[in-house]
């Protein structure tokens, strides 16, 4: 049912208001059990991973493009219609300028969803049938989990395990970023991150902590076969003193000598993980074709 909106202070779109505030997504959505997932593409993608739409909030522009996604029902407009209605999919029509006023930016993808999360697996639920997983410890930037989402999501890893303090894949700047991998890839969140790794053993992979130390044993070089769980750390500190304990092996991604002549160590979070992926992908492929 499409209900056109004239006022950005409307309580209907409570949903979607001041989506900067960081802190107040976080209690809205751990509240509701709401994400908000921003375009076309990554709308389809969270509906394709049976995440139900809440309602939809876009301009007149993009209704056209939407209208199998709502159901097909975007024909005329209702008035009056209450929300959570059984005859489809919510949408809120605004113009450009309510928009920008509910959110606070420039929609440039034309239309946000709110959509329910589903219940995460466990940790020991998710490992079942991975071979190739990424455990992320307390990464706290959204666009960076987001971004090795889609790393995970394009070079072949089966699973993403996060820590307890891990940012929330779901947060709308992660599932932006990751142009909706965050959908492609099953994810798990640990209770306990003291133990957690613990876990990660017993279900036989072996743990090999990302380091951007040089007397670490290089990537290429490291025992690949079987099962494998690649460790990254946070943002600034890398993984804990802990959990470099609780690895199997420490590995490095080789640094090119001039650069460590000009005090360039190490790649970014980011860059470290779609090079590591690269890396775990080509010797699975290598694998294969030798096996």
């Amino acid at each position: 049912m499409v209900i056109p909106v004239e006022d950005a202070a409307d309580a209907r779109l409570a949903d979607y208001v001041r989506l900067r505030d960081v802190d107040l997504r976080r209690s809205v959505e751990s509240e509701r059990g709401l994400f908000v997932a921003e375009g076309e593409k990554v709308i389809r993608r969270a509906i394709g991973a049976g995440h139900p739409v809440r309602s939809v909030l876009t301009t007149a522009k993009w209704l056209d493009a939407l209208a199998d996604v709502v159901g097909g029902t975007t024909g005329g407009t209702t008035e009056g219609t209450t929300e959570g209605t059984t005859e489809g999919t919510t949408v809120y029509l605004v113009s450009d300028e309510v928009m920008e006023g509910v959110t606070g930016f420039p929609v440039h993808r034309g239309a946000l969803a709110a959509m329910e999360r589903t219940e995460l697996p466990s940790v020991g639920a998710l490992l079942t049938d991975a071979e190739r997983i990424l455990v992320l410890e307390d990464l706290v930037d959204h666009g960076n989990v987001g971004a090795i989402f889609r790393c995970a999501a394009a070079l072949g890893v089966g699973a993403i395990v996060l820590s307890p303090r891990c940012a929330d894949p779901l947060y709308r700047r992660a599932v932006k970023v990751s142009m909706g991998a965050v959908f492609a890839i099953p994810y798990a969140r640990m209770t306990d991150w003291h133990g957690g790794l613990a876990e990660v053993r017993a279900a036989g992979f072996r743990l090999l902590a990302l380091t951007p130390d040089q007397s670490a044993v290089p990537l290429d070089e490291a025992p690949l076969s079987g099962r494998v769980a690649l460790m990254l750390g946070s943002e600034g500190d890398g993984l804990s003193s802990h959990w470099l304990r609780e690895a199997d092996q420490p590995v490095c991604i080789p640094m090119s000598p001039r650069a460590m002549d000009l005090g360039v160590d190490s790649l970014n979070v980011v860059a470290a993980a779609a090079v590591a992926c690269h890396g775990l992908l080509r010797n699975s492929l290598t694998g294969r074709l030798t096996g």
